[in-house]
């Protein structure tokens, strides 16, 4: 498990996820593959389609149907990225919570087993529509559990859509704040701080808009 910050994760590689075992009380923390691989896929490649799982087909959609009942996890963050095209840019905004404190997005996990025999653990991030600080970026957000839904969202035993539908909407915008950061992390080999500093933007001068 690695032990120090990250600031840009890409597709396939490793992030932290927190789940609960059947028949257990504590929470587990352990690493697991960005891009759900479902225990039936015949190989891994799929992974590379299943980053995001949509709110609203998840109980349907093959590859989440049975993790959303039975495999699901928490992802902790204290930001996400969206990005706006700018001309050539494609400039990037952090996302955060509060004041900028860790929050977990809902994940679904699952394990498969490869034909020379590995076993990889894979996990995805549910999608709901946008709330307001994010509807002119993107017409997505992941979802934000609540904290009081951590052990709703962690527990095995609740197996009914039902019980747990209610967390899969935009969280509160007026509880979240965004601001530009660094190009730099348009390339996901620059995975420092650096990447992640917030930026100010250029304000085009009054008279070139005329």
């Amino acid at each position: 498990m690695e032990d120090h910050p990250r600031y840009n994760i890409a597709p396939t590689q490793q992030v932290l996820i927190v789940r609960k075992e059947q028949g257990e009380k504590v929470r587990h923390l352990t690493t697991m593959r960005w891009g759900l691989i479902p225990f039936w896929a015949k190989d891994l490649s799929i992974g590379n389609k299943t980053l995001n799982a949509r709110s609203e087909t998840v109980t349907t959609t093959p590859a989440f149907r049975e993790s959303i009942l039975k495999k699901r996890c928490l992802i902790p963050a204290d930001g996400f990225y969206e990005w706006r095209k700018m001309g050539a840019v494609k400039q990037p905004y952090c996302f955060e919570v509060g004041e900028g404190e860790v929050f977990a997005l809902a994940g679904l996990w699952d394990e498969w087993t490869s034909p020379d025999g590995e076993v990889i653990e894979s996990c995805t991030i549910l999608t709901t529509g946008p709330n307001s600080i994010v509807e002119d970026l993107h017409d997505r957000m992941p979802v934000i559990v609540p904290q009081e839904k951590y052990d709703l969202w962690l527990d095995p035993d609740v197996t009914d859509f039902g019980a747990i539908r209610d967390i899969l909407k935009p969280y509160e915008a007026t509880s979240m704040r965004r601001h530009p950061v660094s190009t730099r992390l348009n390339n996901s080999k620059n995975d420092n701080a650096e990447s992640a500093v917030p930026v100010t933007l250029d304000t085009p001068k009054q008279d070139s808009l005329f």
